[in-house]
Order: C-alpha cells, then sequence, then structure tokens
C-alpha cells in the first residue's frame, strides 16, 4: 500500500472517501481539504464504459473551459509566411518551422502545446516519434492543425484542455486550482461531463460514466455518483 503524509490522512478522518457524493459536494470537499502550501490543480478522471481498442469507441477532443485552467500554456506554432507572423501577433511563444524542429530534434522541448498549420504537418510529422509519446503532436481534433492560428492561440491561452481515452478507458483532465471559486470549479466541471456525454459513441451500451473522480494534487479523490455526474 502506498505511504501517505500526514495532512492526507488526516483529511480521510475527517471525510468519507468511500462515499458518492453530488458534484457540488465532491467539489467542496476538495477545495476545504487542499492542504498543502501551493495552489493544487483540480483534476478530474471519469472511467467510461468503453473499449479504446475499437476505433468506433475512441474519444478524443478539446474544449474551452470558461474560467479557465489556472496554469498558463506555453504555445509553439509551426508555420510560415503570413501565418507566421500572426501566429507572432497573436501571442505564441515560439514561432517556426525548420529552426524548431532542429531544436526538438535536439531535445528540446520548452513548450506545452505545438500549433501547426496543414501545410507544416509535413514537416512536423517527421517529430512524431518524438511529439507523440509526449502528447504534443497536432491533430485537427483538438484544434491544433488549423489555419485559424490566431483562434487556436487564443483557446489555448484562454484554458482550452484535451481529452483522450487512454488504454484503460480513462479520461484525465484539470479543471481548475483550488483557489478557484466554487461555482468556477463547478462550471468547469460541468463543461468537461457535458462534452463527453455529448462524444458518446453511438455504439455505447449500458451505464456510460462507470466512474468519476475529483481531486486535488496532494489531496485524496472523492467519488462523485456517475449515474447523476451533473447537478441537475
Amino acid at each position: 500500500m502506498p505511504k501517505h503524509g500526514k495532512k492526507y490522512n488526516e483529511t480521510i478522518k475527517n471525510a468519507d472517501i468511500a462515499a458518492l457524493y453530488e458534484p457540488n459536494e465532491a467539489l467542496a470537499l476538495v477545495k476545504g481539504n487542499a492542504k498543502a502550501k501551493f495552489d493544487e490543480t483540480v483534476e478530474l478522471a471519469i472511467h467510461l464504459n468503453l473499449d479504446p481498442r475499437q476505433a468506433d469507441q475512441q474519444i478524443r477532443g478539446a474544449v474551452v473551459l470558461p474560467h479557465g485552467t489556472g496554469v498558463t500554456r506555453t504555445v509553439l506554432v509551426f508555420a510560415k509566411g503570413e501565418k507566421a507572423k500572426e501566429a507572432e501577433e497573436a501571442g505564441a511563444d515560439f514561432v517556426g518551422a525548420e529552426d524548431m524542429l532542429e531544436k526538438i530534434q535536439g531535445g528540446w522541448f520548452g513548450f506545452d502545446v505545438a500549433v501547426a498549420t496543414p501545410d507544416m504537418m509535413g514537416l512536423v510529422g517527421r517529430l512524431g516519434r518524438l511529439l507523440g509519446p509526449k502528447g504534443l503532436m497536432p491533430n485537427p481534433k483538438t484544434g491544433t492543425v488549423t489555419m485559424d492560428i490566431t483562434r487556436a492561440i487564443a483557446d489555448i491561452k484562454a484554458g482550452k484542455v484535451e481529452y483522450r481515452l487512454d488504454k484503460a478507458a480513462n479520461i484525465h483532465c484539470r479543471i481548475g486550482k483550488t483557489s478557484f471559486e466554487a461555482e468556477q470549479l463547478q462550471e468547469n466541471y460541468n463543461t468537461i461531463i457535458e462534452t463527453l456525454l455529448k462524444a458518446k459513441p453511438a455504439v455505447a451500451k449500458g451505464q456510460f460514466m462507470k466512474s468519476v473522480t475529483v481531486s486535488s494534487t496532494m489531496g485524496p479523490g472523492f467519488k462523485i455518483n456517475p449515474q447523476k455526474p451533473l447537478n441537475k
């Protein structure tokens, strides 16, 4: 069994981590039990009733949270000419083409999100083995391969989060910080849940969400009733 710190153990004495809570109750418990000296990230973990091995049961996309994530993200844009200029004016942290390819091949990964114009994907494709495992490869499904560079950068800076079904049929994403107001966390949470419900594959049968858990970086997870994941 993993060892936990004193603050974690104090938390689980005062809260039932095995119980199923309403979303607002679970979020309040996460906020109230954040004991770290830094502003902890609030994370959501959802186990879906899907088979990740089946192509028609894959879920991947991105959504802009109404209150952001509380994290500033560094954006690299692969573009040339006017689109490179547009990226710079839109606030991209790094802009380039072959020069950025060489930097990354040399071991540089000083960015959180990579965006590319469609014409640059032949070049970016050469970085697949490096960017893919890190989740940094631009993809049309997440809006990071686009001609609308300005909007892509604005969405990322505003708090766009990507979601993707992993091999264990889980979705993991951050929904804010423990310093956020309760209403802000609730609205961000609702946005993620509603987005996933809309993305439910047609072939999915039975209860779609098998478990929903919310936690802070250093705190325990609190379970949300997966049959009623939204406050309605």
